[in-house]
């Protein structure tokens, strides 16, 4: 069986512009980055932004198991199946962080036969769109210990800076660090830290910004610090906005690639679902709009995270309404669930995928609290036996989702013909009502809350006495309007990513929370999550080379 990459590399591309022109774009509207990339041109906005919307549908998934649910490759294939029906379509993805792809979760590109390509300059470095953000935050990292070292007229209290360096990648040794040693002309000594730069509040306001305008309004209005009296110093007074959008000038426009069917593919922005917000950029889905028919997008990790904060956060900002959800999951993962090891997913197994579907439940509730029509569609595996397709068909379409099977992993379009019929029928016959979860004028606890308990499932939130304090003065500052972004691990509907299934009534802490004044929301730090991740103990970087003729292996 080939793997991922040699099927990626066997691929015939088209030119970037010959994919361009299924969407009606010139070659005038792009930036070439080679053959087989591209950017927009701010004129291709000016020219398309009164054209009428296209459909937007959200593909997501249960929480992320070892057996793998394929909510990428279900995002491709389902667009791929599209364009074999004759639709125009185009799918909206994140770009893939450097962090996982040398790490322990690989490549973020689908799989199978179900890929964007070029797929090994998609996980690697791209258009340079995340070197641009991290050179941004730590412009504005050096120019604020520059301020502090050359008299710190602003009066920032050092033992009150909240802006951290970032680096894209995996680096547990960075989380805490000593700045300033040495010399006095080598600055002030502080503590310092370090996060991944998908966690970064500049990516989260690259992928919200609308336009330059607003990416420089949002920019300015960073908090970096406090000063002496607990006033808050931003990137405006520090005088760094001009510099930093100097820096983020390409990065803020859309890139387009292609899949293995040649389906355009818009790939933009990249914050993480599990301490970001989890979304595609609001320019991507915008554009994407405003070109096809159909627009498929994705959020990362399960419908707790990546859902939750697409509708939550994005969709409520950016004035978006998805009119479908695709729902994501694997009588495998769904086994693994009700307590099966990874190692016996292959038999058949019906009382534990009765019990670990209760996962899937919980899910299908959620969404359907978003008042948006969703399909569930299963990545079948040969194992699955014709019970247990059977039982999850039923157990679907008596809870009101609809239901359909997926094959794209080994059949690419073809193998998401079925999804994709069942998708447009949603579409033609059942209407999106959609509202966010709850209401602005919420206190910021009372969000935390209604998240916790009506998306987890939690009997009850605390909070630590650090968080408490942080939420009060947030609200003094007069944030309190803003939607909330949990930050809490990805494996379980509760902050401990040991307890599988559904749990139920369990406590949810809030260890931290801040505000990303630029990106527009508080951040509510659950359990022991952190925002720069540490590698296991055998990387997926060891198993990644190059030869003499620039072929990579291992990538995946």
């Amino acid at each position: 069986m080939k793997t991922d990459i040699e099927i990626a590399q066997e691929a015939v591309l088209q030119p970037i512009k010959e994919v361009a022109k299924q969407l009606g774009i010139t070659e005038d509207e792009l930036d070439f980055y080679g053959k087989y990339k591209a950017k927009f041109t701010d004129e291709l906005w000016d020219r398309v932004k009164d054209n009428p919307n296209g459909k937007l549908v959200l593909v997501t998934a249960i929480n992320p198991t070892p057996a793998g649910e394929g909510k990428t490759t279900t995002t491709v294939g389902l667009g791929q199946a599209f364009g074999k029906l004759g639709k125009k379509a185009v799918i909206a993805l994140r770009e893939p962080s450097l962090g996982p792809c040398f790490g322990i979760k690989g490549g973020a590109a689908g799989g199978g036969y179900a890929q964007v390509v070029p797929m090994e300059d998609l996980n690697l470095h791209f258009t340079g769109d995340f070197h641009a953000i991290t050179s941004a935050n730590n412009l504005l990292a050096a120019l604020l210990d520059n301020h502090i070292q050359q008299g710190n007229a602003l009066r920032i209290d050092t033992k009150q800076v909240i802006w951290k360096r970032c680096l894209d990648m995996n680096d547990r040794a960075l989380r805490n660090i000593v700045i300033g040693m040495g010399k006095k002309a080598d600055g002030v000594v502080r503590e310092d830290h370090f996060i991944i730069t998908v966690a970064s509040e500049i990516m989260a306001i690259l992928c919200l910004a609308d336009n330059m305008d607003d990416l420089k309004a949002r920019l300015g209005r960073i908090i970096v610090a406090y000063d002496y009296d607990g006033n808050p110093v931003t990137a405006e007074q520090l005088k760094a906005v001009g510099a930093m959008a100097a820096l983020l000038k390409d990065a803020i426009r859309p890139n387009l690639i292609q899949t293995l069917e040649h389906t355009p593919a818009i790939v933009h922005g990249g914050p993480f679902a599990n301490i970001a917000h989890g979304c595609n950029s609001v320019r991507a889905t915008k554009t994407a709009l405003k070109l096809a028919d159909y627009v498929i997008t994705e959020a990362g990790f399960g419908a707790d995270l990546g859902a939750e904060k697409f509708l939550d956060i994005k969709c409520r900002m950016a004035g978006l309404k998805p009119d479908a959800v695709v729902l994501v999951a694997t009588v495998r993962a769904l086994k693994y669930n009700g307590g099966v090891a990874k190692a016996d997913l292959s038999a058949e197994n019906v009382e534990a995928l009765k019990k670990g579907i209760v996962n899937l439940e919980k899910h299908i509730e959620n969404l359907q609290k978003y008042h948006v029509p969703v399909v569930v569609t299963l990545n079948r595996f040969i194992t699955d036996s014709p019970a247990e397709l059977a039982f999850v068909k039923e157990f679907c379409e008596a809870r009101g989702a609809e239901f359909a099977l997926s094959d794209v992993w080994e059949k690419g379009g073809e193998g998401g013909i079925e999804l994709a019929n069942k998708v447009l029928s949603t579409l033609e016959t059942k209407e999106s009502h959609f509202e966010p979860l709850y209401k602005d004028e919420l206190s910021i606890c009372e969000k935390i809350e209604t998240i916790a308990k009506e998306i987890y499932g939690a009997g009850s939130v605390t909070y630590d006495p650090a968080a408490k304090k942080a939420i009060a003065k947030i609200e003094a500052m007069g944030f309190g309007n803003v939607p909330v972004c949990m930050a809490k691990n990805q494996y379980s509907l509760s902050d401990d990513q040991t307890k599988l299934g559904r749990p139920e009534g369990f406590n949810i802490n809030i260890r931290e929370a801040y505000i990303s004044a630029g990106a527009g929301f508080v951040v509510a730090i659950t359990g022991t999550i952190m925002t720069m991740p540490g590698l296991p103990k055998t990387p997926a970087a060891e198993r990644i080379d190059v030869d003499e003729a620039g072929k990579i292996t291992g990538l995946f």
